[in-house]
Parts: C-alpha cells; sequence; structure tokens
C-alpha cells in the first residue's frame, strides 16, 4: 500500500551532486528558459514552446498537487537550477508510477547530475511512497538517458515504434522500468 501523503508533503532530497527541492514558483524563469532550448525539447520529444505565462502558472501549481511529485533539481556546487522532475501517473492499487526528468541544457549533461538525481527519487519512491516499479518512456537515440536509467537499476520493457516524429524523422522509444529489487540491486553493485 503506498503511502499517499510522500506526494501531498513535498521533500527536500540531498545528494553529494544535487539537491531536489519542490518545484515552485521561484523557480519559473529558469524553467522557462529551459523550455525555449531545443536539444532539451528534442532529447524530450516536447513540440509545443511554452510561454513565460504558462511556465509560471505550471511552476505555481506544482504544490497544490497531491497525486504527482514534481521536484527541481539544484546542482549543490553552483546553488542554480539545472532542470526538473516528476513521478506521476501514480496508479496506488498496483503500486506503479510514471518518471521523468529533464536537466535544461547540454552543459548540465555527462556530470552525474541526472543519474543521482534518479537515485535519490526512486530511493524516495520506494521507500517512502511504497511503489513497487517506476517506469518511463526514453526516445532510442538519447544512450546517455538510457545508460544512466541502467546504471539505476531499469531494464528494457518494450519498444514503442516511431513514437517521435523530429524534423521529419521518426523515433522509436522505449519503455523501461525499475523494480524496487532491481534499483537495490544497481545499488549494491555501485557500493552504496
Amino acid at each position: 500500500m503506498i503511502d499517499s501523503s510522500a506526494l501531498r508533503d513535498k521533500p527536500t532530497l540531498t545528494g553529494d551532486l544535487v539537491r531536489l527541492v519542490p518545484l515552485a514558483e521561484e523557480h519559473a524563469d529558469v524553467f522557462y528558459e529551459a523550455t525555449q532550448d531545443a536539444e532539451t525539447r528534442r532529447l524530450t520529444g516536447t513540440h509545443r514552446v511554452l510561454t513565460r505565462e504558462e511556465a509560471l502558472r505550471w511552476c505555481a501549481s506544482r504544490a497544490r498537487r497531491t497525486d504527482r511529485l514534481d521536484l527541481a533539481i539544484i546542482d549543490r556546487a553552483q546553488g542554480r537550477y539545472v532542470g526538473e522532475l516528476s513521478l506521476m501517473d501514480v496508479d496506488a492499487d498496483n503500486e506503479s508510477a510514471a518518471y521523468r526528468i529533464a536537466l535544461s541544457a547540454i552543459q548540465f549533461t555527462g556530470r552525474g547530475l541526472g543519474r543521482e538525481a534518479t537515485r535519490l527519487v526512486l530511493d524516495y519512491a520506494f521507500s517512502r511512497i511504497g511503489l513497487h516499479r517506476v517506469w518511463l518512456e526514453v526516445y532510442a537515440f538519447n544512450m546517455r538517458a538510457i545508460a544512466a536509467y541502467r546504471a539505476c537499476g531499469f531494464v528494457v520493457e518494450g519498444r514503442l515504434r516511431d513514437a517521435l516524429l523530429w524534423e521529419g524523422r521518426r523515433h522509436d522509444a522505449l519503455v523501461m522500468a525499475a523494480l524496487e529489487g532491481d534499483f537495490r540491486k544497481a545499488e549494491e553493485r555501485a557500493g552504496r
């Protein structure tokens, strides 16, 4: 049985590289700027560009959502926003939820920030919320993200063929999931 208060009470989670804090109105400007980045939009398959007002409304509304968890990713070394993540589509009956993460610019990739953010939120999902399964979709061309997800215990479960049409080309999406046991084994392999 899941603990829905763990979705309602927005946590702050701290690792060596990142701090995850509740996504809020104070993040709206940097969140908006991130949505303008062409590479971020390609990696997330986001065709529509938000307006500044839509970004403000989105960030300001996250604290009121009791059915999902939206967190800003803060680089601890620089103290700046580098992206955001969500646990959403929570299925309490099956102890499952979807996951998504977006780093805001290419300069923040390859440093382990996304991997640590994913580890922190998976630990919270399994230990505090009581989930058994966390799943995601990632485009097959996003090899860096796929490697990071695998390092956190995600396993490829399937392929959605031609799921994304981007600049005239079609791309597959992979469905990946981490069960609590997969995540714990990945943590043991990493010496944590």
